[in-house]
């Protein structure tokens, strides 16, 4: 399916980043996707990188401590920490680089997630807020648009095969 959604906004004024996307696949299974620790490691990094998660509790006050792991073995640290879950529908986490010893690198960012399906096509409507606009513009810089567009593409693509 071709015609499916995909929005990526920058509001520079407020430091935040909208991204909406669907995906040809049930809520449940893309809300799986996002939240269990076996499939976001198949998908939650841009192609070279590989999503390697070292702990994950999804619960609220629960994290997910992982590291994007480049084709030489370096790693990036990122620390996730869970704020609200409504299962099915919401979940927020606050989002912070850290060394590997899980110390975070403020400032972060907050990530709200929503999902909602329509006629087996779901909806997931992510909304970054960094803690500042230079954090923004950093992650901007660095290539975020690109990386999370082709990690979003690797979830399509996953959750098709998924579904076979």
């Amino acid at each position: 399916m071709n015609n499916l959604l995909f929005d990526f906004k920058v509001d520079q004024s407020t430091g935040t980043v909208v991204v909406e996307r669907e995906f040809d696949a049930a809520l449940s299974l893309v809300w799986d996707a996002f939240t269990k620790q076996e499939i976001l490691d198949q998908w939650w990094a841009p192609k070279p990188y590989e999503s390697r998660t070292k702990a994950m509790e999804f619960k609220v006050g629960g994290r997910r401590f992982y590291a994007m792991v480049s084709p030489e073995g370096n790693e990036m640290w990122q620390l996730q920490e869970y704020k609200s879950i409504t299962p099915k529908t919401n979940f927020k986490f606050f989002s912070v680089f850290a060394d590997k010893d899980e110390n975070p690198n403020l400032p972060g960012s907050d990530w709200d997630l929503n999902f909602s399906e329509q006629n087996g096509i779901t909806k997931v409507s992510i909304t970054i807020k960094n803690d500042s606009i230079e954090r923004m513009q950093r992650m901007i810089e660095m290539g975020f648009k690109e990386g999370f567009t082709m990690t979003l593409t690797y979830l399509s693509e996953l959750l098709s095969n998924l579904k076979k």
